[in-house]
């Protein structure tokens, strides 16, 4: 007998899953195609840059939401709240340290942004816990009564800021480095846009890299699909659901932050007022998935630029124009949670 016939057969290889590249080239398609509509080419690079800047803050408000639906099977209807909210608790830090943002120095603007970001996060953070033991704890697994709950819960919570800010609206000023533009030739590029597109990146990278490269987000994905299992192993499921549900709240208390100061003005319903958008960047991307809502919120921004210039009375229905198209092609979305 040869040698070789003694040697154990080695394992066939798993066939490696294809990676689908066809939602990636939706958003550089888009460019390209709306590249000739325009005659000047500093227009378009000017309206593409400044959706890039909107899809990093919708996505910034959109990325809580869809991190509790796609790991907790949540519908969080009360999800704008944390958006108002995070805005408001930005005036914790506006109030004392308003002379910072008027400082001709970019270490103070700098530090009034990041201080009003971890307070807003620190704040809908906190509010998340409570929100997520009194109100969306007894209803896990119903999503009617999930929506039923949430919706009452927001309720509450946009009068209880009626209540401690009133209801007329705050003015916000951006901080004074983040005023104004680059000018490159022709092209304008808002400096605080590209705050927002540089916080946004960062933030999707760090989702990506807890979510995919860590214990927790491991232990998280795997009480995902079996808790039983992981609670069987001696972890608290539980705890990391709750963690997760923080997360996303202090996520739109960011988003928050970034909103009401790219609007210049803080209303109680400012968050209810981009749910609407929000849910569709969602449906968009696919339920769940954070490289879906990313994609989608690039593309619901770049669309509503785009046509906003070219043809300014179809602007109000070009996000509900994408979202259509993009179920005719993909019924799941982009990105099914089961690919992304």
């Amino acid at each position: 007998m040869s040698a070789g016939a003694d040697a154990p057969a080695t394992p066939a290889e798993l066939p490696k899953a294809r990676r689908d590249w066809a939602p990636l080239a939706v958003v550089p398609a888009l460019m390209l195609v709306a590249l000739p509509l325009f005659g000047d080419m500093s227009a378009w690079v000017t309206l593409t840059l400044a959706g890039l800047a909107m899809g990093m803050m919708i996505f910034l408000m959109a990325s809580g939401l869809t991190l509790v639906f796609g790991l907790m099977d949540v519908i969080n209807f009360g999800h704008g709240v944390f958006i108002s909210l995070g805005a408001y608790a930005s005036l914790l830090v506006l109030g004392p340290l308003a002379g910072w943002g008027q400082a001709d120095s970019p270490a103070l603007n700098i530090a009034l942004l990041v201080l009003c970001i971890l307070a807003a996060m620190l704040v809908t953070g906190a509010v998340g816990v409570f929100f997520e033991r009194i109100i969306v704890r007894p209803v896990y697994g119903s999503h009617l009564k999930q929506i039923l709950v949430t919706m009452g819960g927001l309720i509450v919570a946009e009068q209880a800021i009626h209540a401690i800010w009133g209801a007329s609206p705050i003015t916000v000023a951006v901080p004074e480095t983040l005023r104004g533009a680059f000018v490159v030739g022709d092209i304008a590029m808002e400096r605080y846009r590209v705050a927002a597109v540089a916080i946004g990146l960062v933030v999707f990278a760090a989702m990506q890299l807890v979510l995919n490269r860590s214990r927790i987000g491991l232990l998280i994905r795997a009480g995902v699909e079996n808790a039983e299992m992981v609670e069987a192993l001696g972890y608290r499921i539980r705890r990391l659901f709750v963690g997760v549900f923080v997360a996303g709240s202090a996520l739109a208390g960011l988003g928050g932050v970034m909103w009401g100061f790219y609007r210049q003005s803080l209303t109680p319903g400012m968050g209810m007022d981009v749910m609407v958008l929000v849910f569709i960047v969602i449906i968009i991307g696919g339920l769940g998935s954070i490289g879906g809502c990313f994609v989608g919120s690039i593309l619901v921004a770049l669309v509503a630029n785009y046509v906003g210039f070219l043809a300014p009375k179809l602007a109000l229905v070009s996000n509900i124009a994408v979202m259509a198209l993009v179920l005719v092609w993909r019924p799941e979305g982009l990105f099914p949670v089961g690919r992304s």
